[in-house]
């Protein structure tokens, strides 16, 4: 298992690096330590393509969130990715914030963001017509957009391997040695080897970065907790509404979603374990309050799942791509939080010219750029439907009755390259278990069809890898 890079990490970060080096002739190998792409912040974020006016001019962060971007609806063409340039509005509710506003846009101006614009009450009312009364006006960005995060990290998983790129899943990096010339990184079990590592792990770059002795890069979990309201709700926002920045982030957002929902949040708390996911119930009503300052009707009535996400910030408050001090084979991609999906088509990018300078190689003539688009029978017409079920009578066969999800699709979503191993991984990457039961009446079917497709027994399907089983033991 000999490889020319491998990338730790199969976020969105690390499967656009692998995507893009998968155009060239090179051995790549995507390592993830768990089950599936997209487990980590690529699963629980707030879905934003940010328009880049907040970032400090001159930064990474500033650079690649332009960037990204302008690059970001094509890019999602290519991938067949929800994409909806929908734009943002950050709202100011004083004489203060209309300042803050002006000075957003005097950086926005500096980092190169198109049609930016202040909107005073009256056209940010006919903009958003349940926003606040308190609203005094609003920075209008049009290049800002709504993207599903964890489809892209998805899709661009799957083009990599159909590039050759291979994706090693549930192998968790415990050990790496240098030999001079390449790497053997180990799970304790089995071992490859690279001439180069890419370190995209995320929250985990320090931890991994610290196995060859680099201890340069600090890594602080933020908490961010959302509250998702039923698409019954959906038209309360026709753009994604910001408040006022603060030095945590950029506040409690109301926004669309690509699949019609809203979304209410993040939080931002700073805490220590990495693995701590868990929501309470004292932070989503205060996620809820807050918002309720945006959009005032807003209730707890069409709440139909919340969840929490955690963004990697380092210390240097700005990104870290750059070759190790350590081993100059070793590149980090380290602190990528906020707005890192909206920067990740750059960073994919700037990644890929960093290898390319280090170890050329030519760019394969048989690349294929495009993802063929998976089906998607919720929005497809009746006489699309017909000609689909004659084809395959697997796609009339609904499973989810709430997302309007065919067996036909869960089985596209099991056999794919990279392709789902247990129910989060078909809830990606088709919505079955999405909708207002959030899998109560599907689950068991999606089960079923897990184990049938791959071959195991019932009770070895898990939710989401590791120990997370659905089921211990058959009832006679």
């Amino acid at each position: 298992m000999n490889y020319d890079v491998a990338v730790v990490g199969a976020g969105v970060i690390g499967s656009l690096i692998a995507r893009e080096l998968s155009r060239y002739n090179l051995k790549i190998a995507l390592v993830e330590k768990c089950n599936d792409t997209a487990m980590g912040t690529s699963k629980a974020n707030s879905a934003i393509v940010h328009a880049g006016f907040d970032a400090k001019p001159g930064t990474l962060k500033a650079k690649l969130n332009v960037a990204g971007t302008e690059l970001m609806p094509e890019l999602c063409k290519t991938l067949s990715v929800p994409f909806k340039p929908v734009g943002s509005l950050v709202v100011a509710f004083s004489d203060e914030e209309v300042e803050t506003l002006n000075e957003l846009l005097e950086r926005g101006n500096e980092n190169g963001v198109p049609g930016l614009e202040i909107y005073d009450k009256a056209k940010l009312k006919e903009a958003e017509p349940s926003i606040s009364d308190e609203a005094k006006a609003a920075l209008w960005a049009p290049s800002a957009g709504i993207v599903c995060p964890y489809e892209l990290t998805i899709a661009a998983a799957e083009n990599a391997v159909v590039n050759g790129a291979e994706f090693i899943r549930n192998f968790e990096v415990k050990k790496i040695d240098f030999d001079g010339e390449k790497f053997t990184i180990s799970n304790g079990e089995k071992e490859i080897a690279a001439k180069y590592i890419i370190n995209a792990a995320g929250v985990y770059c320090d931890e991994i970065a610290a196995l060859i002795g680099d201890t340069s890069i600090h890594t602080t979990p933020r908490k961010g907790e959302y509250m998702l309201c039923d698409k019954t709700v959906g038209k309360l926002a026709n753009h994604t509404i910001f408040q006022c920045p603060s030095k945590m982030g950029k506040g409690i957002l109301v926004t669309p979603t690509v699949d019609g929902n809203l979304l209410l949040g993040p939080s931002a708390l700073d805490i220590e374990d990495k693995n701590d996911v868990t929501t309470s119930a004292d932070t989503l009503a205060e996620v809820l309050e807050i918002a309720k300052k945006s959009v005032p009707c807003l209730t707890t009535r069409e709440v139909i799942t919340s969840f929490a996400g955690l963004r990697a910030h380092c210390d240097r408050d700005d990104f870290i791509i750059e070759p190790s001090e350590k081993n100059a084979q070793f590149i980090n991609v380290a602190g990528i939080e906020s707005p890192g999906l909206s920067s990740a088509p750059a960073i994919a990018l700037y990644v890929k010219d960093i290898i390319l300078n280090a170890m050329p190689a030519e760019e394969k003539s048989n690349f294929n750029p495009v993802r063929e688009e998976p089906v998607r029978f919720r929005h497809m017409s009746n006489e699309e439907r017909k000609a689909l079920i004659e084809k395959n009578p697997a796609y009339g066969r609904i499973i989810c009755r709430c997302e309007t999800i065919t067996e036909g699709e869960i089985l596209d979503a099991i056999h794919a390259p990279a392709g789902a191993r247990d129910v989060d991984g078909v809830k990606r990457r088709t919505r079955a278990g999405m909708g207002r039961c959030q899998g109560g009446f599907c689950g068991s079917k999606v089960v079923e069809l897990l184990a049938q497709e791959l071959g195991v027994e019932i009770n070895e399907i898990t939710k989401f890898g590791g120990n997370s089983k659905i089921l211990y033991d058959r009832t006679k």
